[in-house]
């Protein structure tokens, strides 16, 4: 299965997986920019991408960035449609005390691609029983 990559900037860096096995892609920021904390600011990626039939792109979090510096993906997981071809912008909020620099060609983000499965909307009067029945929020215990 082939994702295609469409370099819109000089500086772009190719998506790649860092280790064999891993699940996501690494995205690399094609831009400087600060995010004071807790702010949000969109950073470009210059690229764009052309994804496999009956599939999406999940942007996720990096555990580093969020664990040495709270900086996550404030959308978690963001959807890449297969339809969409503008830039994958990443959208990354700062959760910590102080303002963080994302540097050119910094690791900000991973993409994880995923099969898409398509169901066909029923509207029902009545909807069949379950365990666990309406129960929500809370309701398996802590």
């Amino acid at each position: 299965m082939k994702l295609k990559i469409k370099r819109l900037s000089e500086d772009a860096i190719m998506p790649r997986y860092a280790h064999p096995g891993d699940a996501g892609l690494d995205v690399f920021s094609v831009e400087e920019i600060l995010i004071k904390a807790g702010e949000v600011q969109l950073v470009g990626t210059g690229i764009s991408i052309e994804l496999p039939p009956g599939t999406e792109a999940q942007i996720r979090p990096r555990s580093g960035l969020a664990l040495k510096h709270c900086i996550t993906v404030l959308n978690t997981p963001g959807t890449i449609d297969e339809g969409y071809r503008g830039e994958v912008k990443i959208i990354l909020i700062n959760h910590g005390k102080e303002s963080f620099k994302v540097e050119k060609g910094m690791k900000i983000a991973q993409m994880v691609v995923q099969p898409v499965l398509r169901v066909e909307v029923a509207e029902t009067g009545e909807l069949s029983q379950s365990r666990r029945g309406e129960r929500g929020f809370g309701s398996s215990g802590y």
